[in-house]
């Protein structure tokens, strides 16, 4: 009886511990990184999103992606971006990024990702040989080509024909931003960094708004899209809107908007306040946001 009984014992132990073995294996999933910048960027910021009646429509939207990083609570990484890549935002649709398989089936809460300058073995997603060589010849990490336009507008004289006021842009930003500690909406709930299930594919998009160029305000919910105090900026008037000439104009003195800089520093004028809103373009799952920290 004895022997029987521990016959039983031990087989069951051996179950217990096969169970708990099998309980502790949560097997493996991917995550598909992708990276878009929505019809704004696509197609145009119409004049009804703007505060002053502009509208915008971009005819290049380069950046470099790099360093896509998928890492736990505790900072333990499961995955990163090998290289860099160039994508040129105005081509249509998403655009893959990099796609991490045999990934602990498990939530990796911290999943961040980088925007800075290009280099040689830097790829190309929608972007040219050119438009590298160009980045490269400025180690910019962002380039925007767009014009800008408004009906029997007051910003200036550099009309056309048809009544129709433009302005120029064509912008260069080297800094480097790391985009950190996102998180955003998953299947209609808010969700830090990434959902990895067994067997699964937690699909992400790393997208960029276009529009944040345009704000009045760093840090507030309630920033508005504006034009005009940028077109006002052309002194030369030759219908071109640089980086050089924004830096002339001084926060203080522009009437429309708030142009509030929040807890940024030393930021006093027009050109330092959009390079800072150079650094806002990246957000996470549509509107989901990270945290910007300067590299």
């Amino acid at each position: 009886m004895r022997t029987t009984r521990a016959m039983w014992v031990a087989a069951a132990l051996s179950a217990a511990a096969l169970a708990g073995c099998g309980e502790g294996d949560p097997g493996a999933g991917s995550v598909a990184f992708s990276t878009w910048g929505e019809e704004y960027v696509e197609q145009e910021i119409p004049a009804a999103d703007f505060a002053d009646g502009w509208s915008i429509r971009y005819e290049k939207f380069l950046f470099v992606l790099r360093n896509v990083t998928v890492a736990d609570r505790e900072g333990n990484v499961g995955a990163r971006m090998q290289g860099s890549i160039l994508f040129d935002h105005t081509k249509a649709g998403a655009k893959p990024v990099v796609t991490f398989d045999d990934l602990e089936a498990r939530p990796w809460e911290r999943v961040s990702y980088e925007i800075g300058p290009v280099d040689a073995d830097t790829a190309l997603d929608g972007a040219t040989e050119q438009d590298k060589a160009l980045m490269l010849a400025a180690g910019a990490s962002v380039h925007i080509e767009a014009t800008a336009r408004k009906m029997d507008g007051d910003a200036g004289d550099a009309g056309n024909a048809d009544g129709e006021i433009e302005k120029r842009l064509d912008w260069t930003f080297s800094l480097a931003t790391r985009y950190a500690d996102c998180k955003g909406e998953r299947a209609g709930k808010e969700t830090e960094g990434v959902l990895v299930t067994n067997g699964g594919t937690d699909d992400v998009e790393i997208t960029i708004h276009g529009d944040h160029f345009f704000y009045d305000d760093l840090q507030a919910p309630t920033a508005a899209r504006r034009f005009a105090p940028i077109a006002a900026a052309d002194a030369d008037g030759d219908g071109a809107v640089t980086l050089e000439e924004l830096a002339a104009v001084r926060l203080v003195a522009i009437e429309e908007g708030t142009y509030g800089t929040g807890s940024a520093g030393n930021i006093d004028d027009l050109g330092a306040f959009v390079a800072a809103l150079s650094r806002t373009i990246g957000h996470f799952r549509g509107e989901g946001e990270c945290v910007s920290e300067d590299l």
